[in-house]
């Protein structure tokens, strides 16, 4: 007999069309059979060694979060409840152009140290990679020898690449350092990855000409991948940010996936339809573009990644020099406050949409949850004064909320042809925001349900099947025969996002059963020891 059948569920497919009533019989792993409309057919239905009454629940394919930093979460945290009670059964780790692999130990302390505000210092996880073969291979073994929570795929960040090449300067790359980059980021496309991702606000990914971004994409197009690049401008310049990486992914004939496309700051409100045109310019001219966003209107990133770049040239080491210094501390004020710093988008800082969320030194855990503005109020000081302590004494540790989006922006960007899903999801810190722990359920409840900007079948699809299109997946994203039994049941009807700024780590509700190939990680709405994730690699061109 079959492993499972799941009874009267409502499938969901994740290709957009309607729904249907059928059994769905898994086995070793897989959809054997899906039997529509079994009950009112009057044949003799499936048997099972165990069945499942979905009754009211629907059935879709697990959802893939297309932009996730879990990099070194689903290595400390077996449990890992953050993404597999939304019904995540895939992440897209290596994002913003910094992750920890290709590196080298001349390297590595360096890349732990910037981006320690996403993924914590890293001492509790040994480094026992060095490539990305190898860490997708340690993601494969995750716990004892028994796996993950939930399946990973990676893309190559080219910001790290570009530090082992180059170094942390701020200059181009010559022709030998620029061929070294093409063959890294082959061997991790060789290795596994599904593309490359950029942080071009990030150093050291920022000081790359797009000249040579366009080389790596050349490299990325012949193995298949995508692009994935975190843009120079959200905010003063981001339609010519946008209209840049477009440029540059034609002329290399690759294929770009817009991360997080937002529109934000004052600068950008009311502005998507701009975007939408350009990106539909684009799309009707032959170009193979896709996009995530978040349903929420603040971003999340660190606190350093708001200086401008000249500051944090050379590594996290010599920011740190620069900020200890008054009158180079003075110089990246006035950046910051007046001229608009391109760390932050181009646009003069607000303290007040400056929320500090988490910091990795206890001791001053009295500035999380509070603004930059509130927290200087407060000890009777300049606001730039409170964040430059904060960035000296935490290390350039500290990640914020920045309280800049705009929801009409939101809702345009949501509803576009090819838009996707995706988290941003920082797990760190002690106020995180709610996006890592509700993004999913809150796509689902409060803009499919309640609001009806999207219809369940469209929602479904842009978190299921479209993503596993772009990431060239053969057998996932999809109800289908054959396919892996990745597969979520919630109620449509109670389905919500339980976290909230003021308890970002409260669980989702409505979600009471996650299968990963098969087995399951969420029953009866609690996580079970099953450890069913795996690295998951490209798919040969």
């Amino acid at each position: 007999m079959e492993d499972l059948v799941i009874r009267d569920a409502d499938v969901v497919d994740g290709t957009g069309a309607d729904s249907y009533r059928a059994d769905v019989v898994i086995d070793g792993g897989r959809i054997v059979s899906i039997v529509k409309e079994a009950a009112a057919a009057g044949c003799q239905r499936p048997k099972a060694v165990r069945e499942l009454d979905a009754e009211g629940l629907v059935l879709s394919p697990g959802f893939i979060d297309m932009h996730a930093h879990s990099d070194l979460a689903l290595l400390r945290d077996p449990d890992h409840s953050a993404k597999a009670a939304q019904g995540v059964t895939l992440e897209v780790l290596g994002q913003d152009g910094l992750s920890y692999a290709p590196v080298d130990d001349r390297t590595l302390d360096g890349v732990r140290r910037a981006v320690a505000g996403w993924n914590g210092p890293g001492g509790d996880v040994d480094f026992d990679w060095r490539s990305v073969g190898e860490y997708l291979d340690r993601l494969d073994r995750g716990f004892e020898g028994r796996g993950i929570a939930v399946n990973a795929a990676y893309l190559v960040p080219q910001g790290t690449v570009r530090a082992l090449v180059v170094g942390w300067e701020d200059r181009p790359a010559a022709p030998r350092e620029l061929d070294r980059m093409r063959r890294l980021v082959a061997e991790g496309l060789e290795q596994g990855a599904v593309g490359l991702s950029s942080g071009l606000t990030y150093p050291p990914g920022m000081y790359a000409e797009n000249a040579e971004l366009t080389e790596l994409c050349r490299v990325v197009a012949r193995y298949g991948g995508y692009y994935c690049p975190h843009h120079r401008s959200y905010g003063a310049g981001a339609l010519e940010a946008y209209a840049e990486t477009m440029e540059l992914t034609a002329k290399a004939d690759c294929a770009l996936h817009l991360a997080h496309a937002t529109m934000n700051f004052g600068v950008n409100e009311g502005r998507a339809p701009q975007l939408l045109a350009l990106l539909d310019e684009a799309l009707d001219s032959g170009a193979d573009i896709s996009l995530d966003t978040y349903p929420y209107t603040p971003g999340c990133t660190t606190l350093a990644a708001l200086l401008p770049s000249w500051a944090s040239e050379g590594g996290p080491a010599q920011t740190l020099r620069r900020l200890a210094d008054d009158v180079t501390a003075e110089r990246i004020r006035h950046d910051l406050e007046v001229t608009g710093a391109d760390g932050c988008h181009g646009v003069p800082v607000d303290w007040e949409t400056i929320e500090i969320s988490g910091v990795t030194d206890p001791a001053l855990g009295d500035f999380v949850g509070r603004t930059v503005r509130a927290s200087a109020t407060r000890r009777g000081e300049a606001p730039w004064t409170t964040a430059r302590r904060l960035l000296i004494e935490d290390g350039l540790g500290p990640t914020i909320l920045q309280h800049v989006g705009h929801e009409e922006n939101v809702r345009a960007i949501m509803r576009h042809r090819v838009h996707t899903g995706g988290s941003d999801g920082v797990l760190t810190g002690a106020k995180p925001h709610p996006r890592a722990y509700g993004t999913f359920p809150r796509y689902l409840g409060h803009y499919t349900r309640e609001l009806g900007i999207l219809t369940l079948e469209e929602c479904v699809a842009r978190l299921t099947g479209r993503p596993a299109a772009r990431l060239r997946l053969p057998d996932r994203g999809l109800v289908r025969e054959g396919y892996r039994a990745d597969l979520v049941l919630f109620d449509p009807g109670t389905v919500a996002a339980g976290s909230t700024y003021a308890s970002p780590r409260t669980l989702p509700t409505g979600i009471p059963h996650v299968l990963i190939d098969g087995r399951f990680v969420i029953e009866d709405g609690r996580r079970t020891d099953v450890l069913a994730g795996r690295a998951v690699r490209r798919s040969p061109v």
